[in-house]
């Protein structure tokens, strides 16, 4: 799903474990991790958000998060940030990492 500045905060709000893509159109890296992040979001369609941000349409919660690189992948867990990745890593590894935020 797609999130902006105006849903960002809402969005970890109200959801327990949320995984924010956080990606530009401009950068290669972001285009190739792109359908990974979109197969993620199937495994987990009723368990956790799985979303991107676009940087450069909605730069306030990337500079709120301190996002200096990208591609950067945070999960968050009851609003807080509990994890913070960056760069491109396989579809298993974003599965297990999100497994073990909702145990």
């Amino acid at each position: 799903m797609e999130i902006n500045d105006k849903t960002f905060e809402e969005t970890l709000n109200n959801n327990q474990v949320v995984l924010v893509d956080f990606w530009a159109e401009w950068c290669g890296p972001c285009r190739v991790l792109g359908p990974t992040i979109d197969e993620v979001e199937k495994e987990f369609v009723d368990s956790v958000v799985v979303a991107k941000l676009n940087i450069t349409e909605n730069p306030e919660a990337s500079t709120k998060y301190s996002v200096r690189s990208i591609p950067t992948i945070i999960i968050y867990k009851n609003g807080e940030e509990v994890e913070r990745l960056v760069g491109v890593r396989g579809k298993q590894f974003y599965i297990d990492k999100i497994n073990y935020y909702l145990n």
